[in-house]
């Protein structure tokens, strides 16, 4: 469908320029020019300088001389943002463990197990994905749910450089079983497990992330060169 060239709507086109940024279509430093982007869309600039605002506000872009820039992260940033994410999602472990209801049990479950059928690094990638947003759904804490949904678009920007590590049958078989020392903990109602236990599953995924960026140095600023 076309949108008339005299408007648009904002949230769909920072709906489909985000989409661009963390699927890997447009990677870091890849230059964003509103005028271009109107072309391509169709509609006037306005809705689009609105959804490039949006997107710089969720920093997975910056103002730059010619429009916008995809953000191009240190190795120190990406660090922060793993941190930040072991804060927020160890409390939503811990609220899910004290909150959650039998409906939002069942379907952590249900998740869980399909990921145990499965042995599709890419659908496993899609199930773990589902199971955390389950989690935070558990824990009912909107704001949490919202910045955990930021940080993990800023780091999805990076995810073909890390894939080898995290798609490694090893490292799918170690996120079943602390996946399952989580959801044991949630069924059991024990807060603290929960949120240890959370804390023990991110802190490694941070570990192998940092590692992958590091060996590949793509998209990083003042990464040194893979060797």
């Amino acid at each position: 469908m076309t949108t008339s060239r005299g408007g648009g709507d904002a949230g769909g086109h920072y709906t489909r320029i985000r989409q661009s940024i963390v699927g890997g279509q447009a990677p870091p430093g890849t230059v964003l020019i509103p005028a271009a982007l109107s072309a391509q869309y169709n509609v006037s600039r306005t809705p689009v300088r609105e959804a490039l605002i949006r997107l710089e506000q969720e920093g997975l872009v910056r103002q730059a001389t010619r429009g916008y820039v995809v953000r191009a992260r240190t190795p120190e940033e990406i660090l922060e943002i793993c941190e930040a994410r072991i804060a927020l999602e160890s409390s939503a472990a811990q609220a899910a463990a004290t909150r959650r209801t039998e409906l939002d049990l069942a379907r952590l479950v249900h998740v869980h197990e399909s990921s145990a059928a499965s042995s599709d690094p890419v659908e496993l990638r899609a199930l773990n994905n589902e199971w955390h947003l389950a989690l935070r759904e558990a824990g009912h804490n909107a704001t949490i749910a919202e910045l955990m949904d930021r940080l993990d678009a800023q780091l999805k920007v990076y995810d073909a450089d890390t894939s080898v590590a995290t798609d490694h049958p090893d490292n799918l078989k170690l996120i079943l079983e602390e996946h399952t020392g989580i959801l044991d903990a949630v069924r059991r109602r024990d807060a603290a497990a929960a949120r240890d236990r959370m804390i023990e599953h991110q802190s490694r995924t941070r570990d192998l992330r940092i590692g992958a960026l590091a060996r590949s140095g793509s998209g990083l600023r003042g990464a040194s060169p893979p060797s």
